[in-house]
């Protein structure tokens, strides 16, 4: 029995070790950016709040999407991260995971969405195939267009028209509004962040806006989506009939995206981290808040 046990850990212990390795790999907790947008579309699609049950198989959808997206993309760019210095001490190119383990983990991770899916609903199921290829080619777009940051934003934008069929069964128009939105937030701080990599994406023939553009106009393309943005998020709040609150929530998320935008400038970049990770975050989270408590209050007064 101890020589069983201690064959067992022996295994256990270093796939235990890769399974937090690829889970900070892929920044596991940054699942927070599309959730709270999701959850928004959920209790639209319900009216206040929807059963637990069909709560936890949309979060688990939604974290296991996004975990064989992630890592995926760090498999189809392993050889891309290697060449980057900025990007060389990734786990695949350093070689402290294995591509056999990271792709290993991507099937597992894809097979859970698609058991998730088949729990919520039949659509869902029948639209799960669909749902992983848009999150899994986003990874090839920047080969070979500079509008790749808008494609990593409808893979996210989707989430709120999945969590709309998984509460609904079907489809409703106007939760697309809300698809749009997310595509053009995500596409913004995309840019964002891709004006770092703007050398060496010329040296390597990869593309990007800032890569086309330069710096300085890829800013303005970045707030220029983020406009585009708050317009969508007002028309979703008039579309469905929402209040001030929900309006307070907009005027939150523009201010927030605000300071985001005066973290960074063409000369200066040290702090598009921040704008990148914590301030996205704080965003989503922010208007899913306003929007919630707006939806509660008119299900408990009506």
């Amino acid at each position: 029995m101890v020589l069983i046990c201690g064959q067992l850990l022996h295994y256990l212990v270093p796939f235990l070790r890769n399974i937090g390795v690829t889970l900070e790999m892929i920044k596991w907790e940054h699942s927070v950016f599309a959730l709270p947008f999701a959850l928004c579309a959920a209790m639209l699609a319900a009216g206040g709040v929807p059963a637990a049950a069909k709560l936890g198989w949309i979060l688990l959808c939604m974290v296991s999407a996004r975990s064989a997206a992630m890592a995926f993309n760090r498999l189809a760019d392993a050889q891309i991260d290697a060449a980057n210095p900025r990007t060389a001490t990734r786990a695949i190119p350093a070689g402290i995971l294995s591509q056999k383990f990271v792709a290993l983990f991507v099937l597992t991770s894809c097979a859970i969405f698609v058991f998730a899916s088949a729990e919520l609903n039949r659509l869902t199921l029948y639209l799960s195939p669909l749902a992983l290829a848009i999150v899994l080619v986003y990874s090839f777009t920047k080969r070979f267009t500079r509008w790749s940051h808008l494609l990593l934003g409808f893979s996210l934008g989707v989430a709120p028209a999945a969590a709309w069929i998984a509460i609904r069964g079907s489809l409703d128009p106007r939760i697309l509004i809300l698809t749009a939105a997310v595509t053009f937030w995500v596409g913004g701080f995309d840019v964002l962040y891709a004006c770092q990599d703007i050398d060496f994406d010329r040296k390597y023939g990869l593309n990007s806006l800032p890569q086309a553009y330069g710096v300085a106009p890829a800013l303005w393309l970045s707030r220029t989506f983020h406009v585009l943005m708050l317009g969508l998020l007002i028309l979703l709040v008039m579309i469905f009939g929402l209040g001030k609150i929900a309006m307070l929530g907009v005027v939150a998320v523009g201010l927030l995206l605000a300071y985001e935008h005066s973290l960074v400038s063409p000369t200066n970049l040290s702090k598009l981290n921040a704008a990148f990770f914590t301030m996205n975050g704080v965003i989503a989270v922010v208007f899913f808040a306003f929007v919630a408590a707006d939806i509660l209050l008119r299900s408990h007064l009506f």
